[in-house]
């Protein structure tokens, strides 16, 4: 999953913005990149089929709306069929909308537990997994207009997002075009509006789906905002849909104006005796977009008038972080979130295996992390493995005896001189309109030289830099990008980092960064997918360390943990470890 909408993702530390999981962010002694792994526990990998609502918290209050600041605009769509950001996403699926299935937080394991949502259960399969299906309850309304939710309108929205032309950067073209029956040939109903899917049935209150292979993780695809409902005709537009998306969840847009404010208020019309996780505890919510970083920090700090009822899901800056942890630690959210950052080597352009591993030597990690502005061992955690600590089956590895955080200019010389490329150009993206990422880039610049490199950063702007990442035809030949597990398991891996694609044919990486391409690993990534389920998490991690081993396409530069802030009243703010952000669900104001 991508982590964020774009501004934030590209502001908040030089790079794509993605958050790591496993970690509980309070240890900042990490070692080896894999002393956090005993701090988180296996991300989301607990179930409860038999959850039913309504839920109640202890001693939780009615009343008050809570003020949500953050330097993220929302510039991307909120329309459910292509929220695969981790913020958008989480705020759709914690308030807004529903899915088939959903996360509830636990206190006790501080763990998130997948439990049904607009499903009665967690689905049922065949033997081999090719077949689901889903009962949808009953009792489940829409808050615009009151009518109830049927099986009708989950089935729409879940071919609705199958339409990766419409919805381009949109999680289904990953899984459900790439695993329903049918769905890699089916265009969508905007792009070919005469053509029907049928790999997705109706029987009554039940939804059926055929798969084109084994698909164990379905009810983890389940809990995105893209498999639930959306209303069918005009209503549903895409072009205005992403502005108002309607409700079936606690709370419904009021005021939406991107990249500045939106406001939700009670959806009148939700039953908590139909929600197995939510709660509607507040009156409201006022989210401030595109806010100053230190001026969140400041409003959380003083903790006075409104800021008592406020709440940041964006790290705090490292210096306002450790004046918090001694001011008011109990108002400090810590915890893990399963991303990897890494750097990706345009493997078409460097061929060349020890000049990848040469940047993985040179590259300055503690001198990049503190230039942004992060804190070392809570919300940068040094790293190995690409798949991040938290995931089942995940033993750690490595593959060139690097270190935690180690910069080594005479180990990447080396390397250099044993691949006869010494002074190899190295073209990087930096933005001329980011202070913080120029200090970024004036480190990355300074290593490089250092380790033998010819450090080239390409200018680009805050708003262009997107575009220019994405574009495969840029004059760059390094990329800084990252991942975040969709669901605990290396399917959300390792076939979207690694899968074969060709970027000649396309002015987009899709997100294979690294333009890696290996018809070999293609058909493991397959087998592995077939497996019984007990031996799969074992297979993906094996294989994770076998392409690192025998090709190394790109180097992880670090695991995220999350340092968010909260006001003093505000209660039930705690780290949904699937995403790194806040536990939408559990909150509520104290009066």
């Amino acid at each position: 999953m991508r982590f964020k909408s774009p501004l934030i993702a590209i502001s908040a530390v030089g790079m794509l913005a993605l958050s790591a999981c496993g970690g509980s962010g309070s240890s900042s002694n990490a070692g080896s990149g894999d002393d956090v792994n005993s701090h988180g526990g296996d991300t989301g990998n607990f179930q409860d089929a038999k959850a039913q609502g309504p839920v109640t918290i202890s001693g939780a209050q009615k009343g008050g709306t809570v003020t949500v600041m953050t330097l993220t605009g929302m510039t991307t769509t909120m329309d459910p069929s292509e929220s695969y950001y981790t913020d958008t996403s989480s705020i759709l699926s914690g308030l807004i909308t529903r899915s088939l299935t959903q996360y509830k937080y636990d206190p006790t394991s501080k763990q998130m537990v997948l439990v049904p949502d607009l499903a009665t259960d967690l689905g049922t399969h065949n033997d081999n997994y090719t077949k689901w299906s889903f009962t949808i309850r009953k009792g489940v309304k829409w808050g615009e207009n009151g009518k109830e939710i049927t099986a009708n309108d989950v089935a729409f929205g879940m071919k609705r997002c199958m339409d990766a032309a419409t919805f381009p950067t949109g999680a289904c073209q990953y899984y459900s075009n790439a695993y329903f029956k049918g769905g890699e040939n089916y265009k969508g109903m905007y792009t070919d509006p005469g053509s029907k899917y049928n790999g997705i049935t109706v029987n009554g209150d039940t939804i059926t789906i055929k798969m084109a292979k084994p698909f164990p993780d379905m009810p983890y695809w389940g809990t995105f905002p893209a498999n639930g409902p959306i209303p069918q005709g005009k209503v549903s537009d895409p072009k205005t849909y992403k502005n108002h998306p309607w409700s079936a969840g606690p709370y419904m847009i009021d005021k939406f104006s991107p990249a500045k404010e939106m406001t939700l208020k009670r959806n009148p019309n939700w039953d908590p005796n139909t929600d197995p996780a939510r709660t509607q505890y507040p009156d409201g919510y006022d989210f401030k977009l595109q806010q100053p970083s230190e001026k969140i920090d400041q409003i959380l700090l003083a903790d006075s008038g409104d800021g008592q009822t406020t709440l940041t899901y964006d790290d705090l800056l490292a210096p306002d972080f450790a004046k918090m942890k001694q001011q008011s630690p109990e108002r400090l959210t810590l915890g893990g979130s399963p991303c990897t950052y890494y750097w990706a080597p345009d493997n078409r352009k460097i061929t060349s295996k020890k000049v990848r591993q040469a940047l993985q030597f040179a590259y300055p990690y503690k001198n990049a992390i503190l230039a942004a502005g992060l804190i070392p061992g809570v919300n940068a955690i040094p790293a190995s493995n690409l798949m991040p600590p938290g995931l089942p089956g995940r033993t750690p590895y490595n593959t060139t005896g690097h270190k935690a955080f180690q910069t080594d200019p005479a180990k990447a010389k080396s390397l250099l001189k044993s691949a006869n490329a010494m002074g190899y150009e190295i073209k990087f993206l930096f933005r001329t309109d980011d202070p913080v990422n120029i200090k970024v880039k004036d480190a990355v610049v300074k290593a490089l030289t250092e380790a033998g490199f010819k450090a080239t950063p390409v200018p680009t702007t805050t708003a262009n830099y997107v575009v220019a990442r994405d574009n495969t035809k840029e004059d760059i030949n390094v990329r800084s990008a990252g991942w975040c597990s969709d669901w605990p398991s290396g399917a959300t891996w390792l076939p979207t980092v690694f899968g074969s694609t060709d970027p000649n044919k396309t002015n987009s990486f899709g997100t294979n960064y690294s333009a890696f391409s290996n018809k070999s690993m293609d058909s493991k990534m397959d087998s592995i997918q077939k497996l019984p389920l007990d031996q799969q998490a074992a297979a993906w991690n094996s294989l994770d360390k076998e392409i690192a081993q025998k090709y190394f396409p790109l180097f992880a530069t670090y695991y995220t943990g999350i340092a968010q802030a909260h006001g003093s009243k505000i209660q039930g703010d705690f780290d949904d470890n699937t995403v790194g952000m806040p536990t939408w669900k559990n909150i509520w104001i104290s009066q």
